[in-house]
């Protein structure tokens, strides 16, 4: 499982870094500054959870099931969240109305924010040892 976690958050930190060079270097070429700005947003909350997946991946103190739980919750966040941004960013140079799908970004932050407060639950009552 930590071999999983800790690669998921090298994936996503790497897509990160990739999508943010586009985002700075060719998005803004295309679509205008706002739509910019969002695909940064999603860019950014990406590489923080990439990196809290790493971290999860090294720590010792949650049960395989804690961290299994976890990095599932935050999973679907990232995925929700950042890549719901990207495409609404990119709305405007698709065919495909993706603003049928913005409903996604905050359920996406929703469980981002699940996945941080579980792992402050399980170390608040000391479920999540050492």
């Amino acid at each position: 499982m930590n071999k999983t976690i800790l690669l998921t958050g090298i994936l996503f930190g790497f897509l990160a870094i990739l999508f943010g060079a586009f985002g700075a270097h060719g998005l803004e070429k295309l679509v205008d500054p706002e739509a910019v700005d969002t695909f940064e947003t999603g860019v950014r909350y990406q590489m923080y959870h990439a990196l809290f997946l790493l971290v999860l991946g090294i720590w010792n103190g949650p049960t395989k099931r804690q961290k299994k739980t976890v990095f599932i919750i935050i999973l679907i966040g990232i995925v929700l969240f950042s890549f719901s941004i990207y495409l609404l960013a990119v709305n405007s140079l698709t065919t495909v109305d993706f603003k049928r799908i913005a409903f996604l970004t905050p359920l996406g932050g929703t469980f981002l924010l699940l996945g941080w407060f579980f792992i402050g639950y399980y170390v608040l009552t000391g479920k999540a040892s050492k």
